[in-house]
């Protein structure tokens, strides 16, 4: 009989499980159980963190629309300059009126409303200077 055979025929006993053993095991369980959830739970955070919270959202729209406004502004004052004309100034007022409505809106909390008007809004202003307005 060789090293081997010897090495597999010898039966040692196999030592029964004690409480502190078992505890442990569940105890490492457990705190793998947490670690995975609070990893899975970072993840979330992040993801909602590269979302801009309402209040940024509102002050974002307030900006831009302020932004829209003084541009808005500027550009009925070269109108104004180079061409004056009653279309000119019914376009670019309403622009500005629609920019002012847009941060009340945002201010009330009505951002996608805002959004939406602001760009239907900017996007029609500056579509009928170009097709109305020689």
């Amino acid at each position: 009989m060789s090293t081997s055979d010897q090495d597999q025929s010898v039966d040692t006993p196999i030592p029964a499980p004690d409480a502190g053993t078992a505890a442990e095991a569940d105890a490492a369980d457990e705190a793998k159980a947490e670690a995975d959830v609070e990893a899975a739970d970072e993840a979330e955070g992040e993801a909602e963190d590269r979302r801009l919270t309402p209040r940024q959202a509102r002050r974002l729209r307030i900006a831009l629309s302020s932004v829209g406004m003084v541009a808005m502004a500027v550009v009925l004052g070269l109108r104004i300059a180079s061409r004056s004309s009653v279309l000119v100034v019914g376009v670019y007022g309403l622009a500005l009126i629609l920019c002012g409505i847009v941060i009340e809106l945002s201010r009330n909390g009505r951002t996608r409303l805002g959004s939406w008007l602001l760009t239907v809004g900017l996007v029609a202003a500056i579509g009928s200077d170009w097709l109305l307005i020689p």
